[in-house]
């Protein structure tokens, strides 16, 4: 799974690179240094809620679109293979609770 950091890292990137902004140009515009940027791209640092409006703000976006994952082959498989794999091992607990409990009677 990817981790809310990378999500965030990467959509903070593509959406600076859409506005055509250097992260020098970003960081005057969210009122940060170009350093703060610079790490929260690689996933170093994670922005309070108030930096996260800001970043937001100077992308011209809403705030929830620096963590929308979009859709992917790779991300529709893994969904489904988790779903799969919890299904089964619910099935497999109860069937093995049905059966210990009708054992005992």
């Amino acid at each position: 799974m990817t981790s809310l950091r990378d999500i965030l890292a990467y959509n903070l990137k593509e959406n600076r690179k859409k506005c055509g902004f250097s992260q020098a140009k970003l960081a005057e515009k969210a009122n940060i240094t170009t350093q703060y940027i610079a790490m929260i791209e690689v996933s170093r640092k994670f922005p309070t809620p108030e930096m996260l409006d800001r970043l937001a703000k100077a992308l011209n976006i809403e705030t929830y679109q620096l963590f929308t994952v979009k859709p992917t082959p790779e991300n529709s498989m893994e969904w489904l293979h988790d779903t799969l794999v919890s299904n089964i091992e619910r099935v497999v607990s109860e069937a093995i609770e049905k059966a210990l409990s009708e054992r005992t009677q």
